[in-house]
């Protein structure tokens, strides 16, 4: 045996019934709702079959509300203004009121150079809100996927997600870095002194030799020289302190290790490798979010903003 389904209430009575507990006539009901008399009549007539009270009744020549109507006057009004904000546009949120924590997953390279920058910026303009940087250990972008990340930067791939939306932050190019005692930091490497250094390669895969095979390895290659990773990390911070104390020579992108690289010897590579380009990427339920909309532009201007001022990159 099949019970029938309970009727639902027509919600738009909300809105009629708020209408004329604030105006106490059918009249001004229907002024404020531009509907005419009549089919505020009705509605009410609607009102009463629906709570079971006259809500309304006459006094002389006036309307005046039953202890019922009296009830629901606050909780009705409350209720059509959140319905109201629920259904209107977002507004700009008040950035010096917000407090809320934004996770950011990054390399420690892109936090280093950065982030002083974005911290100053939010203490300024948004001291409520906390940063969290989470460490990009793997090349998958299930953490942004499942909302546990608002914002991610990086290289985008083949294995990112297609329907992440994407905004390019800035062009990087790749450069060396030694120790400044190394026995070859006097003067620029050539191509076949960086073949034969020892390396330390910045990996975040299990297969150690997928940096190998990727476009510092292929120009090598049509040059005729191959070179080897001597050690496999798994950021740029940890390479850049073992070159920094031993003869591993370290290859990382420019902008994103500039405040990592101090009192190293650096140099841009000597032959041609194609740069490349950093984006920021988040999910599509953030879009149009006010704050997320504010990071995002926040963070696209420090980038902008972010000069590689090394006029002699081989003795930074």
């Amino acid at each position: 045996m099949c019970l029938p389904l309970p009727s639902r209430p027509d919600f738009n009575l909300l809105i009629t019934l708020d209408a004329l507990l604030k105006e106490g006539s059918v009249l001004g009901a229907a002024n404020r709702l531009q509907l005419s008399p009549s089919a505020m009549s009705r509605a009410l007539a609607r009102l009463r079959d629906t709570t079971g009270d006259p809500l309304l009744v006459r006094t002389g020549r006036k309307l005046v509300p039953t202890p019922r109507a009296l009830e629901l006057r606050e909780v009705t009004a409350q209720l059509v203004e959140d319905i109201e904000a629920a259904l209107s546009p977002m507004h700009d949120v008040d950035l010096q009121t917000v407090s809320q924590i934004f996770t950011l997953r990054s390399s420690d390279g892109f936090v280093e150079t950065f982030g002083p920058a974005l911290i100053t910026q939010l203490a300024a303009d948004a001291p409520g809100v906390r940063l969290r940087f989470v460490q990009k250990e793997a090349d998958n972008n299930r953490p942004l996927r499942d909302g546990n990340v608002d914002l991610e930067t990086g290289v985008i791939s083949a294995k990112t997600d297609p329907n992440f939306q994407s905004q390019a932050l800035m062009k990087d190019h790749f450069v060396y870095a030694m120790r400044a005692d190394h026995p070859l930091a006097a003067r620029a490497l050539t191509t076949a002194q960086y073949a034969e250094c020892e390396h330390v390669d910045v990996a975040r895969h299990t297969d150690a030799d997928n940096q190998r095979r990727g476009p510092i390895h292929k120009a090598l290659s049509d040059l005729g020289h191959s070179s080897s990773a001597k050690v496999v990390v798994g950021g740029f911070a940890a390479a850049l302190s073992l070159a920094r104390c031993t003869d591993l020579v370290a290859t990382v992108p420019a902008l994103h290790t500039r405040n990592l690289r101090r009192d190293m010897v650096c140099g841009a590579l000597p032959f041609a490798v194609p740069g490349i380009t950093v984006s920021m990427l988040w999910h599509p339920r953030f879009d149009a979010d006010p704050l997320h909309r504010w990071m995002r532009l926040t963070l696209r201007d420090i980038c902008a903003q972010a000069k590689l001022t090394e006029p002699d990159l081989d003795q930074t």
